[in-house]
């Protein structure tokens, strides 16, 4: 009687964790805009605020596994909100920048332990032929978060202190976690220190055959060591192959920064006033919640072998056609930084000639990835950073028409990774305003880009992570793939002007387009088959195939 409530209950816990991740990664957009003027800061303390997220996701990623592995999946989630609320409040209540920047690292170690147990905890809290659709709920939550981040941003833009709001409002859904996850059994099955919520054998949700079949062949719980991820015993070194080879790819097909560039690409086709902008923006964001959606429906039905197959054909398709149109109708890529305050800022503004531009032209507020999954996480880092620049650029400022790359950095002071990204001159004058068919063809490979990444890498890649591992290590192996997926994502954005500057844009993106056909292959060869199977199974499968 009480498997539908623990069904519905596992479901609330797995939309809300992706809520919540999806919330946090977007409100820094519109929050750093009252920040700014608020605390005075300069471009480079922007860009710390706007990164300390990611630090803490980092910590997390290295710490965070062994607290899943040691002391349950469900207990992980619980410390996770608590953490997350402290975050929160020390956010709220700021009043230096330092308080700001400690509650950011806060909260995104909290988030990023929320992300790693929650799919650890519903994949092994259900059915298996339930299990695609739940697990996939937690990235269709972090599209929902951006999106509402977004509004969010937007209702509270010309609120006085409205960032406390935005910061503030996390509480509701953290809160709400908590109390579902309260309900939710825990396994009394305890294995000498491990204490994985919902060990092996009779797992609640599993239907009939799933429990014939544990019958039929008892499944013994094993100890491993970090080093076994390394090593060929149960053939973990293929799997962790398999956990480093998908969130490797997942970045490296240029999904941060195709996202980033999402608002040049908006302004090239003529979306130039802000609420046709934010129109826009909002399209892209539903595109991507739908596209979700549909993951999570096939997920069960196709297999996840083949919507990432699938997902990143589609991915190589739409890179390397930007990658093509681009070659004949480039896009504007001046970048800018607005600091409150900084001798060194204005010192270097003063070195350049710059030419003002009106606020109607300012850049299309993109929530960039409209749901950046760790994607990711899919958590993502650059997500966070072009929100950032989106909505800075909504106010009226300058930009550097054509200073070469240098100059832009010096415009950005300290820091390497430029924080806010300007428009570009206005649609008249644009170099591109006469390739209006191919701007477009542009515009719908973004949209096709971002739909099969959602139903791909998006899902599967945090999907097939909580189902190839054994239960004794789980938390760990998929800590140590995550912090891989940090990582890549904060080379990709921090390399990627120094790599345009090297190579051009059209040839970023055909290599990015490369390397989507390399994932291919690389998903082809070494990434098997996990719809319909139990745990176990999956487990056994691994152990026995060489």
């Amino acid at each position: 009687g009480r498997a539908p409530l623990v069904l519905l209950l596992s479901a609330t816990v797995s939309l809300l964790g992706g809520l919540i991740f999806g919330y946090e990664l977007g409100i820094i957009s519109g929050a750093l805009l009252q920040l700014q003027t608020d605390f005075q800061l300069s471009c480079f303390e922007q860009e710390v605020v706007v990164s300390a997220v990611l630090i803490g996701a980092l910590l997390a990623s290295l710490a965070g596994g062994i607290l899943i592995d040691r002391h349950g999946r469900r207990r992980a989630i619980l410390v996770s909100n608590v953490v997350l609320l402290v975050g929160s409040l020390l956010l709220t209540l700021a009043r230096s920048f330092t308080v700001l920047v400690i509650g950011r690292v806060t909260v995104g170690f909290a988030i990023s332990v929320s992300s790693m147990a929650c799919c650890i905890y519903v994949s092994e809290m259900v059915a298996a032929h339930q299990r695609g659709l739940l697990v996939s709920l937690y990235e269709a939550g972090i599209t929902v978060g951006i999106l509402l981040s977004y509004a969010l941003n937007y209702v509270f833009a010309d609120v006085e202190e409205g960032w406390k709001y935005m910061f503030g409002l996390a509480i509701a859904p953290t809160a709400m976690q908590f109390l579902s996850i309260l309900f939710l059994p825990v396994n009394p099955v305890k294995f000498s220190s491990w204490d994985s919520d919902c060990q092996k054998g009779l797992i609640p949700l599993q239907d009939t055959e799933d429990r014939a079949a544990a019958k039929r062949e008892p499944y013994q719980e094993k100890h491993y060591s970090f080093l076994d991820l390394f090593r060929t015993r149960d053939n973990m070194r293929r799997r962790t192959l398999v956990g480093l080879g998908l969130v490797l790819f997942q970045q490296f097909t240029g999904q941060p920064n195709v996202l980033g560039y999402a608002s040049k690409i908006f302004h090239s086709v003529g979306f130039q006033s802000n609420s046709s902008a934010i129109l826009a923006s909002v399209g892209l964001g539903a595109i991507k919640v739908v596209a979700t959606l549909v993951a999570m429906a096939l997920a069960d039905k196709a297999g996840r072998r083949v919507l990432l197959m699938a997902g990143c054909v589609v991915m190589a398709i739409s890179v390397t056609t930007i990658g093509l149109t681009s070659r004949t109708a480039p896009l504007a890529m001046a970048r800018d930084c607005k600091a409150a305050t900084g001798p060194n800022a204005s010192h270097s503004l003063s070195q350049h000639p710059l030419a003002p531009v009106p606020p109607q032209s300012a850049v299309s507020p993109i929530p960039p990835e409209s749901g950046a999954a760790k994607s990711q996480a899919g958590p993502s880092f650059a997500a966070t950073t072009s929100l950032t620049k989106v909505f800075a650029s909504t106010q009226s400022k300058e930009v550097v028409p054509n200073s070469s790359l240098t100059q832009k950095r010096d415009l950005v002071g300290q820091s390497k990774k430029g924080a806010l990204e300007s428009t570009g001159p206005p649609l008249s004058a644009a170099p591109w305003a006469q390739h209006t068919v191919l701007n477009w063809i542009t515009l719908l490979s973004m949209m096709a880009f971002v739909s099969a990444f959602s139903i791909g890498f998006g899902p599967m890649t945090w999907l097939v992570l909580s189902e190839i591992y054994p239960a004794g290590i789980r938390g760990r192996a998929f800590a140590f793939c995550n912090s891989f997926n940090w990582a890549a994502n904060l080379l990709i954005s921090l390399s990627f002007l120094d790599l345009i500057d090297a190579i051009g844009f059209s040839w970023m993106f055909l290599l990015y387009g490369l390397m989507g056909v390399m994932a291919v292959i690389f998903i082809y060869l070494f990434v098997p088959e996990t719809k319909g199977q139990s745990l176990e199974e999956i487990d056994q499968q691994f152990s026995r195939k060489r």
